[in-house]
């Protein structure tokens, strides 16, 4: 993983905001369309980390969410940003 990317704000444990990361590069070199990457990033964690895992991919976007404490990331990879965080 290289360091094309910054962490905004993080509520989980480090090596699973890793995993988030670079599910996220994964993600960027087998799709293009924001909506694709975040469904892949979603059903990623859904399937390693139980549901119920939600993901925002954007170059601009507002939030108010609810997450499970530990359990949310945001975070800009290049050119878009990535909120992903689990809700029960």
């Amino acid at each position: 993983m290289d360091q094309r990317f910054i962490i905004k704000s993080v509520d989980m444990p480090e090596e699973i905001a890793n995993k988030a990361i670079q599910t996220a590069f994964d993600a960027k070199e087998k799709f293009t369309n924001h909506n694709q990457i975040a469904a892949y990033i979603k059903r990623q964690f859904d399937s390693e980390f139980q549901p119920a895992w939600h993901c925002i991919v954007g170059r601009g976007f507002g939030s108010f969410v609810t997450h499970d404490t530990g359990n949310l990331v945001y975070f800009f990879l290049e050119e878009f940003a990535i909120l992903l965080w689990k809700s029960g």
